[in-house]
């Protein structure tokens, strides 16, 4: 980061009141602040302000920097054109605010976190995850399609209110890696770095499970290298230094001896997971989740949001 952003930082900082995570810049839009950084639901402002596209809310655009550097690590909602993505997080906060309190396992991310299973979706968490957790109460708060900056967002605003998890499961990065030839791998990283961070500040007491970001595609392919070198930077944070974090490395689980991806484990866009491939997921979690959970979950039904 140079000069000119280090000081602009350190400058803005000073009208930024205190949260419970401090971001490296305050995301002020159109020479004013973000109209609403924490809390649900919103307020006309804020909502007319994330129905713009994302790409008009980026950090910098307020006075047309170009700072893609630190658009992982700064709270974004997401945008699929029209109120798509608003209503999508909407219908999440419902389903949380209908299963508050004490819960076994919080699933955090994007698509490969939905497909857990979702009440974006069936509402049943899928066959492998049955298996080995049925007994855990479980809340998935997956969304297709997020990057670490949509997360950062969702979580300040509703997204987990009320909840009292003992462990939280956080995949989150792959889809920031259509923008790493702007951001770079390292910004990548520092923004799985911060959804972790937002976690532990919301929930002090639980075990934070980040698991690396899967590969895709193919060697040699410009998204499955840069995932291999955000996985990497993601190493040299030291996340698990916090006795509270854990970071979960499956690259070995899902590629083959030539770094080639195991097809079996994956669909056929080479992207998402097939059930064998959420299997082998499966089995990498359990010793971790039994560890902290005791082998004893809460149990009971999760509701689903009102349609």
């Amino acid at each position: 980061m140079n000069a000119t952003i280090t000081l602009l930082i350190a400058v803005l900082a000073l009208a930024w009141p205190a949260f419970a995570v401090e971001y490296p810049y305050p995301p002020f839009r159109e020479g004013r602040m973000d109209p609403q950084a924490t809390g649900w639901p919103l307020t006309e402002e804020e909502r007319a302000f994330v129905l713009k596209a994302e790409h008009e809310r980026r950090p910098g655009r307020e006075s047309n920097k170009h700072l893609p550097e630190i658009w992982p690590v700064i709270p974004s909602a997401g945008f699929w054109g029209g109120t798509s993505w608003l209503d999508t997080h909407e219908k999440l906060v419902d389903y949380v605010r209908a299963n508050p309190g004490p819960c076994d396992v919080l699933l955090v991310g994007d698509s490969i976190t939905q497909q857990w299973g979702s009440p974006l979706d069936k509402g049943v968490l899928n066959a492998a995850w049955q298996k080995h957790f049925a007994s855990y109460r479980t809340i998935n708060l997956g969304i297709g399609g997020d990057k670490s900056q949509n997360v950062l967002w969702r979580l300040d605003h509703g997204g987990v209110e009320g909840l009292q998890p003992k462990v939280v499961v956080v995949m989150i990065g792959n889809n920031n890696m259509f923008f790493a030839p702007e951001t770079g791998v390292e910004a990548a990283a520092k923004g799985v770095q911060m959804c972790v961070t937002n976690l532990r500040g919301k929930f002090p007491d639980a075990e934070i499970i980040a698991a690396k970001i899967l590969p895709c595609h193919a060697p040699g392919v410009d998204f499955y290298e840069n995932i291999r070198k955000t996985n990497a930077a993601i190493e040299t944070l030291k996340l698990g230094s916090d006795p509270k974090v854990h970071v979960l490395d499956l690259w070995g689980d899902f590629t083959n001896a030539d770094g080639s991806i195991r097809k079996p484990l994956f669909g056929s866009d080479s992207i998402h997971l097939s059930l064998d491939g959420y299997a082998v997921y499966a089995a990498r979690l359990k010793p971790l989740l039994d560890q902290f959970l005791g082998g004893k979950g809460l149990g009971g039904k999760v509701n689903l949001p009102a349609k």
